[in-house]
């Protein structure tokens, strides 16, 4: 059965770094495991000015395709790239990485997971939960 949403419409989650006020962002789970995929998860989220994700992994490969807004994808390496409206790259697993709004507008994007559950391991706390771990709703099975 195919699922269409409409991502305009999903209601985002408020996330924020426990320890460090720059970490701030919006997000919601468009599909994953048992919510209209069997293989893949799809976030879309927002970043306002100044803020960032936060360091952090995935437990699987990411695709990542940037809608609108400017920022800076940060690797643990030190490499740092410029991406904007129409950017796309595939972030391997374990990569650590970052992605900070540059810009004057909001950064939008859509993040394209490789398993229909998974989880990110931040280095700060999140909030909420309270937590260094996010991931799918389905990700305890």
């Amino acid at each position: 059965m195919i699922k269409v949403v409409d991502s305009k419409r999903l209601p985002r989650t408020k996330v924020w770094g426990d320890n460090d006020p720059s970490v701030n962002w919006a997000g919601a789970f468009a599909l994953c495991g048992g919510n209209g995929s069997t293989q893949s998860s799809t976030i879309v989220y927002e970043i306002e000015p100044g803020h960032r994700l936060g360091w952090h992994t995935d437990a699987t490969e990411e695709t990542q395709y940037i809608l609108a807004g400017t920022g800076e994808l940060q690797i643990e390496d030190g490499s740092v790239h410029a991406v904007g409206a129409g950017s796309v790259f595939v972030l391997p697993t374990p990569i650590k990485h970052d992605l900070v709004n540059t810009g004057t507008e909001t950064l939008r994007a859509v993040a394209f997971f490789a398993a229909a559950m998974f989880t990110q391991t931040f280095d700060d706390v999140m909030m909420p939960p309270k937590s260094h771990i996010l991931g799918t709703p389905n990700r305890d099975g």
